[in-house]
């Protein structure tokens, strides 16, 4: 019995390390993380971050869209996006805060 507990545990651990992996996107060699926030009462809206921003700005805000394209499909069965401030931004309009890339918008329902 305490095998079975042991291996159920293992199993656990392993599979939380393999979420992070999601999270991560590669860009000319270098790892950038990205996460996404939104409330319950409104999923459509996200505020989603990438970076390290001071790697690489093309990265970091490639990462952040990936999260809105994996939340977006999620809840709303489509990759659209209306952004109030997205990854087409001039570099010198991001809004970068704690080295990381910050892109806001709405999902779009298809």
């Amino acid at each position: 019995m305490k095998s079975g507990w042991l291996c159920a545990s293992v199993l656990c651990l392993l599979a939380a390390c393999g979420e992070s992996e999601r999270d991560t996107v590669t860009f000319e060699g270098a790892r950038f993380g990205g996460d996404l926030r939104s409330e319950r009462g409104d999923r459509a809206a996200f505020v989603a971050t990438g970076g390290p921003a001071s790697v690489s700005l093309e990265g970091a805000k490639q990462a952040a869209a990936y999260q809105v394209v994996q939340h977006c499909i999620a809840y709303l069965g489509s990759s659209d996006a209306e952004w109030v401030n997205g990854p087409d931004v001039a570099d010198e309009d991001l809004v970068v805060q704690n080295d990381r890339v910050v892109l806001t918008g709405r999902c779009v329902e298809p």
